[in-house]
């Protein structure tokens, strides 16, 4: 009973996720389309915040139960760096990628519309359209950062009262960073769900957004074991 409790604070957290961070992400570009006061720089910033401030709010709301993943990439990294089982990182997955899909669905619900739903793209999907071998990298760097974060910070006993804060800043600060390039995924889950309702472009463009992550998910669990090896 214990680990389906966990399995659904994945899926619960992942959906939030999703509805927050995304539906924020589609909510404040109608505003653009307006062409209210809202600036481009400013909007930016909103969708990072409320990715990160969803990170928080599930960080201290499923934390304890399931250590709050949320994310794909995160539970790989844990897996890699010896901090949780195979097993049960294959079912995290899958909870979230669930989560990723319904989250998704529910703003096809609100927005009564299938329209870009946040999804991530290169391209044309790009603000600046980034080719996809750029986007590529932007999405390995970022995720690396990120659950390189996740990984040292959960590390430390005496950071455990602010560790969701310090997260869902770091998620703030990739945001920031990725947003005009990819829209910023660093999360397959997040990616994968939009992408399957929006379809099109977003849908053929999505595999980059899974397996990046993945790979920089590699890469901070290999940086992980670099820093924290033992001296003999």
């Amino acid at each position: 009973m214990k680990n389906v409790r966990k399995y659904v604070a994945e899926f619960l957290g992942t959906m939030v996720l999703v509805i927050f961070g995304c539906g924020s992400a589609v909510g404040i570009n109608k505003l653009l389309e307006l062409e209210t006061v809202f600036p481009v720089a400013l909007s930016n910033l909103a969708i990072a915040f409320a990715f990160g401030l969803t990170v928080v709010a599930m960080a201290y709301t499923i934390g304890h139960i399931s250590g709050c993943h949320i994310n794909p990439a995160v539970s790989l990294g844990m897996c890699l760096s010896g901090k949780m089982e195979k097993s049960e990182c294959a079912k995290y997955i899958l909870s979230q990628f669930l989560g990723g899909i319904v989250g998704a669905a529910i703003l096809v619900i609100i927005f009564n519309s299938n329209e870009t739903l946040g999804a991530n793209g290169f391209g044309e999907l790009s603000a600046v359209g980034i080719v996809w071998y750029r986007a590529f990298f932007v999405e390995v760097i970022a995720t690396a950062i990120f659950v390189l974060t996740v990984l040292t910070v959960t590390d430390k006993k005496e950071y455990s009262a602010i560790s969701g804060l310090i997260i869902g800043l770091a998620l703030t600060l990739v945001h920031i960073f990725a947003i005009p390039l990819t829209g910023t995924s660093v999360n397959p889950a997040r990616s994968f769900g939009p992408a399957l309702f929006t379809g099109g472009v977003a849908l053929q463009q999505v595999w980059l957004f899974i397996l990046a992550p993945l790979c920089g998910a590699i890469v901070a669990a290999i940086i992980y074991k670099i820093l924290t090896e033992k001296k003999n």
